[in-house]
């Protein structure tokens, strides 16, 4: 049944008030029996963690050794951070009955909601992972090339040559307009323009409004309100997108991944997403798919800038459609300039992680961070060389950036082949140079090149 636009509203309204990071949960908190860690108030230890993450881990790493407890809110509650490539491992291979991801991410609940890959576990992740690995399959990446193609030329073409500009600000306008197009499958222009201003609001939130997420009051009042309103706003464009889908003559047809998305089921059709689950699905691609593409991409262009000699094998690279280097350049991107700091995991039972015995509602987070900072894992670590993974990929769980197990990031492929694509299109045209220096700073629970990542393009 389509849902209506009154509907869409009570979802929206529904989704606030049940996905609440910041409430009771009926897991205990853990207070003793874990490895050592700072012991400052957990609101401190919160904006470490959100606000200053590459000065703060690393910190620990060096004060309390290869793993430590930092202490979060709400009620005080412990991630332990593990930074051995041994401890990943066992992380990712844990039962995923006992190590549940969908709990370490509820403070994106209310906005991705409850059918959200990202938060789901067990046998609901199960399902809906099944359901969406059709759209992300070789053959439908294949389809998609074609059409981010397009976008990225579109947008690499309006580019004028001697032109300066915030890498960052184009790569995420190019990254969203492949979201909405490639992903949300949307083409009327007029939906687009309402769409664009709704999702970079979303996207463009500081620390203080995650939040706020899990305290009604403050929804009522100030930026917060403000978020709440464009989130809603942004819901009924995405319903209306699913509702007007279902009934499209050419549903069948349609190669976008919302298409995809709809049709997938049983063959009866007892199996299908409800336009709750799409929307939900929908959203968390947009939100873990569109600032993190755009990111990495923009590191990339910032390096590629700082060095003539790499700059050079790149749009050797582009010219000769050598993809392997383009996407090396990629990951090294990923590897040097991490997006996201940690990927989560809570024990529902006891668990033994690196000889370390802990009880049931631990956090347990191997940090991305650390793993790919470190000399071991990652000869000179600071310097950018994509040659490290062309020469031999880096040992299992030392480059961590889309997770591991059976919770890596379902888009993974798609996050490269997308990268490849548009590195290939910039490159093609233009050479880039890097103005100046930049340093991460966290946008929402991303981080961000602080500047803008800012370069100047020349023919």
């Amino acid at each position: 049944m389509a849902t209506t636009d009154a509907a869409a509203h009570a979802l929206s309204e529904r989704r606030y008030q049940k996905m609440r990071p910041m409430g009771r949960s009926s897991m205990p908190v853990v207070t003793d029996g874990l490895p050592p860690g700072p012991r400052w108030p957990a609101f401190a230890q919160s904006i470490g963690l959100l606000r200053f993450r590459h000065r703060f881990i690393p910190w620990a790493h060096r004060t309390y050794g290869d793993t430590f407890t930092i202490r979060i809110l709400p009620q005080g509650r412990p991630i332990v951070l593990f930074t051995r490539p041994e401890h990943a491992r066992e992380i990712f291979a844990g039962d995923p009955e006992v190590f549940h991801a969908g709990k370490g991410n509820a403070i994106l609940g209310p906005m991705m909601g409850e059918h959200s890959l990202l938060l789901q576990d067990s046998s609901e992740h199960k399902r809906a992972r099944k359901l969406l690995m059709p759209a992300f399959n070789g053959h439908a990446l294949r389809d998609y090339a074609d059409l981010v193609t397009d976008v990225a030329r579109a947008e690499v073409g309006s580019w004028l040559p001697g032109e300066s500009f915030s890498a960052l600000q184009r790569m995420n306008r190019l990254t969203l307009e492949v979201i909405l197009r490639v992903v949300f499958g949307v083409t009327d222009e007029a939906r687009l323009a309402e769409m664009r201003p709704r999702v970079n609001r979303v996207v463009d939130i500081s620390p203080a409004i995650l939040f706020g997420y899990g305290m009604p009051r403050l929804q009522a009042v100030g930026p917060w309100k403000a978020a709440k309103d464009n989130a809603i706003a942004l819901d009924a464009l995405i319903y209306a997108e699913i509702r007007e889908r279902r009934a499209a003559s050419d549903l069948d047809t349609r190669t976008d991944v919302l298409s995809r998305l709809i049709r997938v089921g049983t063959d009866d059709g007892s199996d299908r997403l409800t336009d709750e689950e799409l929307r939900d699905q929908l959203v968390t691609l947009l939100l873990a798919g569109h600032e993190t593409t755009a990111t990495a991409l923009a590191w990339a262009l910032h390096e590629l800038g700082r060095s003539p000699e790499l700059l050079a094998r790149s749009r050797a690279a582009a010219a000769d459609g050598d993809d392997d280097w383009l996407e090396a350049v990629l990951k090294e991107s990923m590897r040097l300039h991490p997006v996201i700091p940690m990927v989560v995991r809570t024990l529902m039972g006891p668990a033994t992680v690196g000889c370390h015995d802990l009880p049931a509602g631990t956090t347990v987070a191997p940090s991305i961070i650390i793993a790919h900072a470190r000399a071991d894992n990652h000869p000179s670590p600071t310097t950018f060389r994509p040659e490290r993974f062309i020469d031999g990929q880096p040992a299992t769980n030392t480059w961590i950036p889309f997770g591991g197990g059976v919770r890596r990031c379902i888009g993974a492929g798609f996050s490269l082949m997308e990268g490849v694509v548009v590195l290939r299109e910039v490159l093609a045209r233009f050479d880039v140079e890097a103005m100046g220096a930049d340093v991460p700073k966290v946008r929402n629970i991303t981080s961000v090149p602080r500047d803008g990542a800012v370069v100047r393009v020349t023919r």
